[in-house]
């Protein structure tokens, strides 16, 4: 009876053998103030327009739903702003470029008025689940209105606090330098990137804006820039493959630069024309660029074949958008010492699911980053990546203090998971989430001395052993395979047409699953990750979900709450209320 207690209240509790990593989980949206200088200089160092040009296309290249974006313009004073809004759609979108194209001009600038308040926006919308960032296009040059007594180093004291706000809550500086007149600031903006941990670029043609932009996607959210080739148009379809690598990818964004009107057909990896655009393909266009959007593309070669006005140099940039985050797993002892081996395995995880998919692992290159910070020096060891896990070890070579992170890439994108810190000198070890420099970041556990009693000593024994009992049976149970396939079919209530039957292997899925993962995490479909799968007896599955989301079987209402046992054979259709569509859903052996 006493055992079954201490079960209960350690269910209860934080469980001390649980993941090694941050409780939270990585954000996958981003919260974004474009914040640009709208002063009279602006007519000869952006007489293109490039700056409203970039704004737009930073946001149609944001994810279909979910981030953030406010708009901050300034002369020597704020001229507009718009608060953060969050996108929901594609008017969403468009009432944030609409605002970009009514911004007037001013006659003089202060750098530190803008940053003041960009800062103020992010402090009063941003979701803490979000990633962060301020995207600033500019010339870096300061045009003080001297009739207000206002001083050169009134401005600097205010914009080096502003940085500093900046630099203290994790608010990354992207500077977009603006010098068709050769007058650009470097300096100021390059300062201003450096100090917050971001990045700056400098352009003075719009041709440059894919890769500067593609490059602060990257960077901001662990991408990478996978080049498309260029292509000079002869008047006729010209053909460029692109491939998606694997089911993970969220969005794929492609971008077609050209100073004159372009078309463009696509074909997916099974042969069939994507309409362009549609439910799954969203297109945005400018007078400078336009921009194909895929939502949960199907993995494979997709053609893409673009006709242009013939000698006309056409640009394609392509950029995935993932939602994964990878995890170091729990460790196998609590205190480490010189001469131990520490091992270490990490997880991938999307919308907080572990990642099952071998050959997403196998696609990838892992390694454990070892830093001894007594003296500086950094190990990088390779890991294992043979099954659905990254595995390594660490040997503690001296009595130092150690700070271990797993780092895993493909060719498109990189993830990085958070810090474990090793006192090898007391034994501590602690986690901390990753964070830009001056943060905030976790600090290291301290170890505190304390004295220890029989009574201490027997407790924790008994509380070690009933912890190991729960561990197994939770592990035995997350273990749990499936078998079979679902087969499924999506129904669109506006157009009564029904997609193609896919067939989904369900072997691949271990412990449990939600249909928004079987829906390839389909970003407007995100109200099926309330239905969740789980194993049953004798190759059955249990469907359990809450009451906001209708479930039939034979025409009739199930109540899921309590769990819906699916045999092979059995039907059922998934309501939706988010969007007018139907999931259609057929259990097989």
């Amino acid at each position: 009876m006493v055992l079954l207690l201490l079960v209960l209240c350690i269910l209860a509790a934080p469980f001390a053998g649980g993941t090694a990593s941050a409780a939270s989980p990585a954000p996958s949206h981003i919260d974004a103030v474009l914040l640009i200088d709208v002063s009279n200089s602006m007519n000869k160092s952006d007489k293109n327009n490039i700056a409203g040009e970039a704004m737009k296309m930073f946001i149609d290249m944001l994810s279909a739903q979910g981030d953030k974006v406010g708009i901050v313009a300034y002369t020597d004073k704020v001229q507009r702003e718009k608060a953060l809004l969050q996108i929901g759609s594609a008017a969403d979108k468009q009432d944030l470029k609409d605002f970009i194209d009514g911004l007037d001009r001013g006659a003089y600038t202060d750098i530190a008025v803008g940053m003041e308040e960009a800062v103020k926006v992010l402090e009063n919308g941003s979701d803490p689940g979000h990633e962060p960032m301020i995207v600033m296009l500019a010339d870096g040059n300061n045009d003080l209105n001297e009739a207000t007594g206002r001083t050169q180093s009134q401005s600097d004291q205010e914009l080096d606090a502003a940085v500093e706000t900046a630099k203290q809550k994790g608010y990354p500086v992207y500077t977009i330098g603006l010098n068709a007149d050769g007058k650009l600031n470097k300096e100021i903006l390059a300062g201003l990137s450096n100090k917050t941990s971001g990045k700056a670029f400098t352009t003075d043609s719009a041709d440059d804006l894919p890769q500067i932009l593609s490059e602060i996607f990257a960077d901001h959210l662990k991408l990478k820039v996978v080049p498309v080739q260029s292509i000079t148009a002869n008047g006729s379809y010209q053909e460029v493959t692109v491939n998606v690598p694997n089911s993970s990818v969220l969005e794929a964004n492609i971008s077609i630069m050209s100073a004159k009107p372009v078309t463009a057909k696509l074909t997916d990896p099974s042969g069939k024309e994507a309409a362009i655009p549609s439910n799954d393909v969203l297109l945005s266009k400018s007078s400078t660029y336009s921009l194909i959007k895929l939502l949960s593309p199907e993995q494979g070669d997709w053609k893409l074949q673009v006709k242009g006005v013939p000698k006309d140099k056409i640009d394609i940039n392509l950029v995935f958008n993932y939602d994964l985050e990878l995890k170091l797993d729990a460790l196998q002892s609590k205190t480490y010492k010189k001469g131990d081996t520490v091992e270490i395995s990490s997880h991938l995880y999307s919308n907080g699911a572990k990642v099952t998919l071998s050959n997403l692992y196998q696609d990838m290159k892992a390694v454990l980053l070892a830093t001894d910070t007594d003296t500086g020096k950094v190990q990088e060891l390779p890991m294992d990546n043979t099954g659905a896990v990254f595995k390594g070890s660490f040997e503690i070579a001296e009595s130092h203090n150690y700070e271990l992170k797993v780092r895993a890439e493909e060719s498109s994108f990189y993830r990085e998971s958070d810090v474990l810190t090793i006192n090898a000198k007391t034994g501590a070890v602690a986690t901390s989430t990753s964070k830009p420099a001056g943060a905030g970041g976790t600090e290291p556990a301290q170890d505190k001395s304390s004295s220890k009693t029989l009574y201490y000593i027997i407790g924790g024994i008994v509380l070690v052993l009933a912890a190991a009992v729960v561990l197994w049976l939770l592990r035995q149970k997350s273990n749990r395979g499936f078998v079979g396939q679902m087969v499924v079919e999506v129904l669109d209530g506006n157009t009564g047409e029904k997609t193609y039957p896919q067939y989904k292997k369900l072997a691949a899925f271990r412990g449990k699953f939600t249909l928004h993962q079987l829906l390839q995490l389909a970003p407007e479909l995100k109200e099926s990750e309330k239905l969740v799968f789980t194993p049953g007896k004798n190759d059955r599955l249990m469907l359990r979900g809450s009451e906001e989301i209708s479930v039939e079987r034979s025409g009739r209402v199930v109540d899921t709450a309590r769990g819906l046992e699916l045999k092979s054979g059995d039907r059922i259709s998934v309501a939706l209320q988010t969007v007018d569509k139907t999931i259609l859903l057929e259990y097989l052996i």
